[in-house]
């Protein structure tokens, strides 16, 4: 739901104030789906981006959402873990119309022309035209609700509130009820959260919501027409053991949409590009090791693959790498004036701090750091590959051809490693073809340099020994 300490947004001034008002300006009733369809299809005729922020989606989920929200269909999005579900979902309220009339003091945001309750209609048969409105803007028409095993009838739906009964109320009266959540957002958008977890006798109590659009309470039958777009997020019924989406009420729901992870490595990027807030500068080949390191987990054999790798993995593991970059910035500031920038070596960190994430085949335990570590290995040698295909690094491997050694590692500076390396044919060229640029910064440099290492032990072409202390020592064949 809206949190609660959400304060609605101030409305203007010029708005209409009265009911007559409202009429006079040529304000009509709509329904929220009706709403939704006009606002979706300006934006398509405008050429306006109509889900901000969703990214991997545009030519098969959205189109399909789109299809959904033109034919006024309630729907339920399926698929797995950390897939944007629920950013799609919060997405919706955007195409409501920014500010909407309703009866002030009205628990179920009656609109004046379309009043529900008795007290609003006979409210609004005593007031006429000179009755006051209110106005509500679209961050405060959308509900939201995980569903728990003890999410009750009364949490979604409502109850009969004894106080109001020993007031004197029948209870044929609406005022003896204390609606709950989707009452309350209605003429909103209501989107229930992992529906399998909602025990099935509870998801009974949405049958009439979504079918009728009324509601029953302590088996009393309001018929109060709701006025709501409902959207709900479950994984898919294949693997969840924690329930299901009963048959009657997946009937209901007018479309059904699989979403998926990014089908491509561009989208990957992009996605944590946007997503990752990043304590330090991280290189993009850095960004595309960690973006294939993510594709390679989630389509490894060792991985379950009905739980899913989530998106937020690789969204972690990228401020992961920036977080350590800052770490040895920090320690090192004093000494060198290290600047913040990650190095494929930071990586390394990942594989203990993130296995958390993935769920493992039952035959793997015990394996889980040594199985993302291989998979670690092989993204980096596929982005080595990728972005420095073709080029000639001979240079950097006659630097140790003659028992030479170049030390580097988390606590070692960019200008410690530039000044083992010393001048290098072909260093410009590897660091151009990884988008450093013509003028890179020392630690830039020093990011660069360390993947060209890394990349060259790990097509067999340089050693690699790591210390008691933690360094890395590249020297010798493969």
């Amino acid at each position: 739901m809206t949190a609660p300490n959400q304060v609605s947004p101030v409305p203007p001034a010029d708005l209409p104030g009265t009911l007559g008002a409202l009429r006079a300006s040529g304000h009509h009733y709509r329904t929220v789906k009706q709403e939704i369809r006009d606002n979706l299809l300006a934006r398509m005729r405008s050429g306006e981006e109509r889900f901000p922020g969703i990214v991997g989606y545009e030519d098969t989920v959205l189109p399909e959402v789109e299809r959904a929200l033109l034919a006024g269909h309630d729907m339920v999005l399926l698929g797995e873990r950390g897939q944007g579900k629920t950013r799609l979902i919060r997405s919706l309220g955007a195409l409501l119309d920014e500010w909407t009339p309703v009866i002030p003091g009205s628990v179920l945001n009656e609109h004046p022309m379309h009043p529900l309750t008795p007290a609003a209609r006979a409210l609004v048969a005593e007031r006429g035209d000179e009755l006051p409105i209110g106005w509500l803007h679209r961050s405060m028409r959308y509900g939201e609700k995980l569903a728990t095993p003890d999410t009750s009838v009364g949490d979604l739906i409502g109850d009969v509130d004894p106080i109001r009964l020993a007031q004197g109320r029948t209870l044929g009266d609406p005022e003896t009820i204390h609606f709950g959540l989707v009452p309350r957002t209605n003429r909103g958008i209501f989107a229930v959260n992992e529906l399998p977890d909602l025990a099935e006798r509870i998801q009974v109590a949405l049958l009439n919501v979504l079918e009728e659009r009324d509601i029953q309470v302590r088996g009393y039958q309001l018929r109060l027409p709701l006025d709501l777009l409902l959207v709900a997020s479950a994984n898919p019924e294949d693997y969840t053991n924690r329930g299901r989406i009963i048959t009657p009420l997946k009937d209901r729901f007018g479309a059904e949409i699989r979403t998926h992870y990014p089908v491509d490595l561009d989208l990957e990027l992009a996605l944590i590009r946007q997503e990752a807030d990043l304590v330090a500068a991280v290189p993009e080949h850095v960004l595309e090791v960690l973006a294939r390191f993510a594709r390679a987990v989630r389509e490894s054999p060792s991985v379950d693959p009905r739980s899913g790798v989530s998106a937020r993995f690789a969204i972690a593991a990228a401020e992961t790498v920036a977080a350590a970059a800052l770490r040895r910035s920090g320690l090192l500031a004093a000494a060198s004036g290290e600047a913040p920038v990650a190095r494929v070596g930071d990586a390394v960190s990942v594989t203990s701090t993130l296995r958390g994430k993935v769920e493992f085949e039952s035959g793997e335990e015990g394996r889980e750091i040594e199985i993302l570590a291989h998979l670690l290995r092989t993204a980096t040698a596929e982005t080595f590959r990728a972005r420095l295909a073709g080029l000639d690094l001979s240079g950097f491997t006659a630097l140790v051809a003659e028992g030479g050694e170049i030390e580097t590692g988390e606590l070692v500076s960019a200008a410690e490693l530039l000044r083992q390396v010393g001048t290098v044919p072909g260093l410009a060229k590897a660091l151009d073809r990884l988008g450093l640029g013509d003028a890179p910064t020392p630690e830039e440099a020093a990011a660069g340099v360390e993947f060209v290492l890394e990349g060259l032990h790990l097509t067999r072409r340089l050693g690699k020994d790591v210390t008691d202390s933690g360094r890395t020592v590249y020297g010798g064949r493969g």
